[in-house]
């Protein structure tokens, strides 16, 4: 009974001495602005939800986000990645508890000597436990910390698949401005095609000049190659898209064909300080921060002694193997034991490890603040380039207008014998630029729109459980 009362005083100095567990450094929380510089998109507009890809009407774009989500492959070895962190996160967090262990084995014993013959059969059936006190905090450290890394791996999944869904919407959206395009160069064709008829009529009546039939032919040529250019444009994003979906390209083809048939959505951009829980990336670089942080504690942890508690019990025989005594015969049997270990000489190997993961959470503290500021000027470019498309909307519109109203004018004058052919021609050159270049334009207000989701987090929310932590 003394050795169960020494082995109990064990157990309660080290949970008592539990209370001498070391504390995480505690990082200064980021200064953020009160409010993004640049204008909000729509002061009627809200936050991005889960589904923000519906905000653009496409039931195809729906679709294909659906086939991303489920089949795209960087998003799925993000999955197994997440998998793999959760399963470390386990088996850190185990060592918190004793470990229990069932063993039995069994020895023959067999002799003979001059004062005869002698053998037994020794035998035992045993259950084991051992425990590492945590009296500085180490085995919790280490657990917390492969627990936030396990919360950074699911945010770097989560980071990856709004790249994903982002990417399918840009692609789509390319192919729709490309097949826009496509058909605004066939018009093109077809209008520089009917102007070589007016010319070729008037040279056959002598009245053009030959240089001004060479003119127009070179201006059909020149629109026609246009054409070729833009349908390799388009397999080339099909095959992309396609690869996005996790899909082989062959016969992969996508319904729409205008970005007429979408809708500009309102978005709210909120405020800077939503981006810490809104944005994947920020608290996957929050939660690797304050992994490190916990890693260090563990490392300085690791410089005190530490104390393992162990037992075992069952039955074996005989019920007493010792060197002073043996007890003969089957019966109870209990062990206890306890280890204080400290490091006296290791050549500085521990404090090199605590000087590495000093370096460790410093680094990733600095990568803490870089993703703030990157996901500050993320939203700031966005919001700025849907200011900027906004306001040169109406300039877009007019050069349009006015071009064709020029190219009309001009051809109608040349028909008419009273206007000069290079007034039609440059007419006609600005006419197809100026088509060409609100196309794009328009690709280009879908792209920031995009971007301007992804940017705010695409409806992300932090989990409750880690925010709290995070406090």
């Amino acid at each position: 009974m003394r050795h169960l009362h020494v082995y109990s005083g064990c157990i309660a100095m080290g949970l008592i001495a539990t209370g001498c567990a070391l504390h995480e450094v505690q990082h200064a929380p980021p200064t953020l602005p009160g409010a993004f510089a640049a204008p909000p998109v729509a002061a009627e507009g809200s936050l991005p939800e889960k589904n923000w890809y519906d905000d653009f009407g496409s039931p195809e774009l729906h679709a294909l986000i659906g086939q991303a989500a489920a089949n795209n492959l960087d998003l799925g070895m993000a999955r197994a990645r997440v998998t793999q962190a959760d399963a470390r996160a386990r088996q850190a967090g185990a060592a918190i508890l004793p470990s229990v262990d069932a063993g039995g084995n069994g020895n023959y014993l067999a002799g003979h000597s001059a004062n005869g013959s002698a053998h037994e059969t020794d035998w035992a059936a045993l259950l084991s436990a051992s425990y590492e006190v945590d009296f500085w905090g180490k085995i919790h450290a280490t657990a917390r910390a492969a627990s936030r890394l396990a919360d950074a791996s699911r945010a770097d999944r989560d980071t990856v698949a709004l790249t994903t869904l982002a990417g399918v919407a840009d692609t789509y959206f390319k192919i729709l401005s490309l097949r826009d395009r496509l058909g605004l160069a066939t018009s093109n064709l077809n209008t520089a095609q009917k102007l070589l008829d007016v010319i070729q009529a008037r040279f056959d009546a002598g009245v053009a000049n030959p240089v001004e039939l060479a003119a127009q032919k070179a201006a059909l040529a020149a629109a026609g190659l246009v054409v070729p250019e833009l349908e390799q444009q388009e397999a080339e994003a099909l095959a992309a898209l396609a690869l996005l979906l996790g899909r082989a390209p062959e016969q992969f083809s996508v319904e729409s064909q205008s970005l007429e048939s979408l809708l500009e959505p309102k978005i709210a951009s909120g405020l800077p300080s939503e981006l810490l829980t809104r944005r994947p990336d920020v608290f996957m670089a929050e939660a690797n921060m304050q992994a490190a942080n916990a890693d260090l504690l563990a490392a300085r942890a690791a410089l005190f002694p530490s104390l393992t508690l162990s037992v075992s019990g069952g039955v074996q025989n005989p019920a007493l193997n010792a060197a002073v005594l043996t007890l003969s015969g089957a019966g109870p049997t209990l062990n206890l034991g306890a280890s204080l270990t400290q490091s006296i000489f290791d050549r500085g190997r521990l404090r090199a490890v605590r000087a590495e993961a000093q370096a460790k959470d410093e680094e990733l503290v600095v990568a803490y603040r870089a993703a703030i500021l990157s996901a500050l000027v993320d939203v700031e470019n966005a919001l700025s380039a849907l200011d900027h498309l906004r306001r040169a909307r109406a300039l877009q519109e007019e050069n349009v207008a006015q071009s064709e109203r020029a190219f009309e004018g001009a051809s109608l004058r040349y028909k008419a014998g009273s206007g000069d052919f290079l007034t039609v021609l440059e007419a006609q050159r600005t006419l197809y630029a100026a088509r060409d270049q609100y196309s794009q334009y328009r690709f280009a207000r879908f792209q920031a729109f995009i971007a301007l989701y992804k940017a705010l987090g695409g409806g992300w929310q932090a989990p409750k459980t880690a925010t709290k932590e995070s406090r």
